[in-house]
């Protein structure tokens, strides 16, 4: 059985980290946006949307068929706007024992 590749990068505007991602390279030749997070201080400028692009353009450097991620009600109130104004789409969305909507996005 083989392993996904992982892959963690951290985002920096003017030298200071203001975020980072974990991009892994699954089995099945699509990537994954296994994690996405913007610092809080960072809310609210516009960089979340220009991390999450340069972040879904190394993840088509690793597949040409699919970059997906799961969200759900933990992240960010504007997470989900932000996946679907870069071209995502639910395509799964479910309730967990824990009653917290989790959703899978695709481009």
């Amino acid at each position: 059985m083989s392993q996904p590749t992982v892959q963690t990068w951290i985002g920096s505007y003017q030298g200071i980290p203001i975020g980072y991602c974990e991009l892994v390279q699954e089995a099945d030749g699509s990537a994954q946006i296994g994690y996405f997070g913007l610092l809080p201080q960072w809310y609210g400028q516009g960089l979340g949307g220009l991390l999450l692009t340069k972040v879904i353009q190394q993840a088509w450097q690793l597949t040409s068929s699919r970059v997906w991620l799961h969200t759900c009600t933990l992240d960010g109130p504007t997470a989900l706007a932000n996946y679907q104004a870069r071209g995502f789409k639910v395509y799964d969305q479910k309730t967990e024992l824990v009653e917290l909507p989790s959703q899978a996005l695709a481009l």
